[in-house]
């Protein structure tokens, strides 16, 4: 078969001959391979771009004409057959060609043929045996019924088209489709000569790319992942709605004991001596809303027998309902909540090393030196992570000290006691709102 019958041919000729090659778009010449609706290969051979050729596709049966490459992508393949990778994808995809084109580790093979470097190409389907000439009838009259469609009338026909056989060969097979013109025909491949293609591509030597490589070819067999977790699967979706099911190996007694605990929020307060709060009287202050001097609670509790101050304090709290009112009394019913109020780190290191998330609130004498222990010891760093309070006496005059440490300031009064119990009652509510909106899983429900 000569070039001017078979596109590839005709590329190759024109592209060793060096001629000149073109585009245009409805007999019209165009620069714009983009705009173009044929490639102009020489002044008597004129091919729509879209015209198959035989080079096939990697992965394709090569078995219909949407298995090859396109004349325009073996074109373009070898116009930027220079190019950097990523410039020739971007170029390919602005001609219109996002799939379809020639893949990077083939386009330096199909250049070279084209160029006649070398004679042989694996991916061109041969004319004799495996590729049967009712194949390339089939492309050639894609061609013409393109031309037929596109050229004006008067134009000289095809060259080629003198030379093609009025009747089809007896294996090829053509049918009609009566849904489209009758210039437009399907191809419907002989059986004999499917099997044949069959029994080459058995033998053949697959070129690899980089998506075949990354496929790979051993099978992977997940039959016994699955047999392991498909009977987890069906007692989970047996079990009860948001249930989780933990073995009881794993979460022993001391952990269950410990996750209990972990529940319940710190507060801490000041070591100062001088602190109006303190480790003496802070039970008394935040759990009956009663204040007491320190050294007064501190002779009480050694008249007591109770010479020096635990370190760890609990505090048990009733919690009123939101519908309820804000002053406790006798009749409010609510859940009883728990806290613990210590005044070192050290007494803090007993809750173990998620401590510090569980700290809600720091009680401050406005001294800087109480923070460099903590895990936050600059004061705007320690009040962006837990609540802040400042407990002074309400007739003393404002601490310049703490307007930039995020604050809320706690007044208590030195003589009035009976309006301790608002005092104490803004605390908590200071705490509730603050908790619920940063570490909501510290309050009990």
């Amino acid at each position: 078969m000569d070039s001017t019958s078979d596109p590839l041919l005709a590329l190759r000729q024109a592209i060793k001959t060096k001629t000149p090659i073109t585009y245009s778009a409805d007999s019209e010449p165009t620069t714009s391979l983009l705009a173009a609706t044929h490639i102009v290969l020489s002044p008597t051979l004129s091919l729509p771009k879209s015209t198959s050729t035989r080079y096939s596709k990697p992965g394709t049966s090569a078995s219909s004409p949407s298995d090859f490459f396109t004349i325009e992508a073996v074109y373009l393949a070898w116009l930027l057959r220079d190019a950097p990778v990523a410039e020739y994808m971007k170029q390919a995809r602005e001609n219109g060609l996002a799939v379809g084109f020639v893949s990077v580790t083939e386009r330096k093979s199909i250049v070279e043929w084209l160029e006649g470097k070398i004679n042989d190409l694996k991916r061109i389907v041969s004319i004799a045996g495996v590729w049967h000439a009712s194949l390339v009838l089939g492309f050639v009259s894609e061609v013409l019924a393109a031309e037929e469609s596109t050229t004006p009338p008067g134009t000289p026909p095809h060259p080629g088209a003198a030379t093609l056989p009025l009747t089809t060969p007896k294996r090829a097979t053509h049918t009609a489709d009566t849904t489209t013109s009758p210039s437009k025909r399907r191809y419907v491949p002989d059986q004999q000569d499917v099997e044949v293609v069959k029994r080459i591509k058995q033998n053949e030597v697959e070129l690899q790319d980089r998506n075949t490589v990354l496929r790979g070819t051993k099978p992977n067999n997940f039959s016994a992942l699955r047999a392991t977790y498909s009977e987890k699967l069906k007692k989970l979706k047996e079990s009860k709605p948001g249930a989780v099911s933990v073995p009881a190996s794993s979460v022993g007694p001391p952990m269950q004991l410990r996750k209990a605990k972990n529940q319940y929020p710190i507060i801490m307060i000041s070591s100062s001596p001088t602190a109006l709060i303190t480790m003496h009287n802070v039970k008394r202050f935040l759990q009956e809303s009663i204040f007491e001097s320190s050294s007064a609670a501190r002779e009480r509790a050694a008249s007591a027998g109770n010479s020096r101050a635990e370190d760890v304090i609990h505090i048990d709290r009733r919690r009123i309902p939101p519908s309820s009112s804000s002053q406790p009394s006798s009749t409010s019913r609510g859940e009883i909540q728990r806290y613990f109020v210590v005044d070192s780190t050290d007494a803090l290191q007993k809750f173990g090393a998620d401590a510090w998330e569980r700290v809600v609130c720091v009680m401050t004498t406005g001294q800087a030196w109480q923070f460099r222990p903590y895990r936050w010891n600059e004061p705007r760093a320690l009040f962006h992570h837990v609540k802040g309070v400042y407990v002074s006496w309400a007739n003393e005059p404002p601490n310049t000290k703490i307007k930039d440490w995020n604050v809320t300031e706690l007044k208590i009064d030195p003589h009035r006691r009976h309006i301790d119990k608002s005092v104490v009652a803004h605390f908590w509510q200071l705490i509730d709102d603050w908790t619920i909106a940063n570490k909501p899983w510290l309050i009990k429900s």
